[in-house]
């Protein structure tokens, strides 16, 4: 009797905000670097880590994945998925682990040395005491988390100063958090990472010949009218991609004024607190308590409320938080329940059936594939979580069909993607 073969598969954390062709690059390599037949990602659904919807739904997304070398794509549950990076690389890290079929995870990192990567996610991972003293001195000071967090490392001797300018890039960071999550929740999961090429993460501007960063994309599909861009956009995503562009509706933060608008009036009048949400201080509800009633949209509040120690992105989290209802009760909660409590199926390629039986046998979180009754087989926080899934979603698409006049299939209609 012939011995089965072991399937191998290689998780990615990704976003997709667009996909665009340093993704396709990401995906292939990691197959190549990791020798593995299938690639799990696992995707931030409507909204993103950075605290904004994303510009396609989680389903067009999806389908650009999987037209491009993904073979399985999940959901990373929505009180997470727009978190801080911590919070959002431990629940990617532990939704990976949980399908129990998952070898290894590559990121993408401006640095590419894996050995000061993980060098740097050690010691964070550890808190030695010198290092939190001197993280609580620098938070005191004032100082944002990131610069207060790479003069506590450098302070205290935890890590040469030429080493902790690695933690100034955007994909360092993560892959960092992704190292650390590995190491803190003792996943099976071979850390593999790949140096990024082409444009930084932030980078507004499309270069030639070089792969482009998701932000210039955003940038350049929302400040030209979206199909009249598609010549300069579509030098740099691959071609299954440009379709779906062509038929797509993008949303993006000021699609969301009324919404955030009567949401903080809501509660305000409701006397509910604004600090019951996630990553708002009391600080932060002080500033925007005395920013109501004015109406401002969902950037010029973010502008409004930044401060040297509130960055853009934490502003950002923080107001959609209250937009979407998650609460520091929740996150505590969904961080009880082990982060990812349950693996939500976005889509799949026909091909990556074996992989996901392998899942269903060795998987330490149950699979799910129809939305439509899921949460009656859930409790207490997974539940909670899962709710909280669908509530995000339906406000993405009530946003979307009020927008373009359309009608979107809703969470417990729409079919997940199957190619």
């Amino acid at each position: 009797m012939l011995k089965k073969k072991n399937l191998h598969a290689v998780g990615i954390i990704a976003e997709y905000n667009p996909f665009h062709n340093g993704h396709a690059y990401h995906i292939r390599k990691a197959k190549e670097l990791a020798n593995a037949e299938y690639a799990v990602v696992v995707m931030s659904g409507d909204f993103v880590q950075r605290g904004s919807p994303a510009i396609y739904d989680k389903y067009t997304r999806t389908a650009m994945a999987l037209s491009c070398g993904a073979d399985l794509v999940l959901e990373i549950p929505s009180v997470f998925a727009s978190s801080s990076a911590e919070d959002f690389a431990s629940c990617a890290v532990a939704l990976l682990n949980g399908l129990g079929a998952v070898d290894s995870l590559c990121f993408g990192s401006e640095s590419g040395d894996m050995e000061k990567l993980s060098a740097i996610a050690t010691i964070l991972a550890n808190e030695p005491a010198i290092y939190s003293e001197e993280l609580r001195i620098q938070l005191k000071k004032g100082a944002a988390f990131p610069k207060a967090r790479n003069a506590a490392l450098v302070t205290s001797g935890a890590v040469r100063e030429e080493d902790a300018s690695i933690l100034s890039s955007p994909n360092n960071i993560l892959g960092i958090e992704y190292l650390k999550a590995i190491y803190r929740q003792s996943a099976s999961l071979i850390p593999l990472t790949i140096e990024r090429n082409g444009s930084d993460y932030h980078d507004p501007l499309l270069t030639p010949d070089r792969f482009c960063s998701a932000t210039g994309l955003r940038k350049a599909l929302k400040e030209t009218d979206h199909l009249s861009s598609e010549e300069t956009i579509f030098d740099y995503v691959p071609e299954p991609v440009k379709l779906k562009i062509l038929e797509s509706k993008p949303l993006y933060y000021d699609d969301f004024n009324l919404l955030l608008n009567t949401a903080l009036l809501r509660l305000s009048m409701e006397g509910i607190p604004f600090q019951n949400f996630a990553d708002v201080s009391d600080e932060l509800a002080a500033r925007i308590t005395k920013q109501l009633p004015d109406y401002h949209t969902f950037e010029e509040k973010i502008n409004q409320l930044k401060t040297r120690q509130y960055t853009y992105t934490r502003i950002s989290r923080a107001l959609l938080h209250i937009l979407l209802g998650t609460t520091n009760q929740l996150t505590a909660a969904g961080r009880q329940a082990g982060y990812a409590p349950y693996a939500r199926i976005l889509g799949f390629k026909k091909t990556s059936v074996p992989l996901m039986g392998e899942i269903k046998k060795r998987g330490s979180i149950p699979l799910i594939a129809k939305t439509a009754g899921a949460e009656t087989g859930f409790t207490g926080a997974a539940a909670s979580m899962l709710r909280h899934d669908f509530y995000s979603s339906h406000i993405y698409q009530t946003v979307l069909q009020a927008k373009y006049d359309i009608k979107v299939k809703n969470e417990f209609t729409q079919s997940v993607v199957i190619l």
